[in-house]
């Protein structure tokens, strides 16, 4: 069984994961690489490079995901990004257009206007 992927896991290695699961998943629908390629309209060399963990395209991998079945489970995965109502009572009802940063962030640089000292 492979692991389940975490924070902790590189891109690489979920990139192998990805590739093994793809590959189990058109094995248990008795399909080739080919036919998968043929039907998700990409090359067999991007099914080869998916299934062994090499950096492919977003549209190679909702391609493939559509003809097994599992287009909409790429986005199930993400969670729904509305604004929660307690924070759209304190914004007024107004949607969230940007970020604010953290509170830790740095300053690019500390100097300011008159802060040298000629003697």
């Amino acid at each position: 069984m492979t692991p389940k992927s975490t924070p902790e896991m590189t891109t690489e290695a979920t990139l192998r994961t990805l590739g093994e699961r793809v590959a189990r998943l058109r094995l248990s629908r008795n399909m080739t690489q080919a036919s998968l390629a043929q039907e998700s309209g990409t090359s067999a060399r991007s099914i080869k490079r998916l299934e062994a963990g090499e950096n492919t395209s977003l549209d190679t991998l909702l391609r493939v995901l559509g003809v097994l079945g599992l287009g909409d489970r790429l986005l199930d995965s993400l969670p729904d990004p509305d604004v929660r109502p307690i924070e759209r009572v304190k914004l007024g009802g107004r949607e969230r257009r940007r970020a604010s940063g953290t509170p830790d962030t740095p300053k690019a640089t500390d100097w300011a206007w008159g802060e040298d000292s000629d003697p």
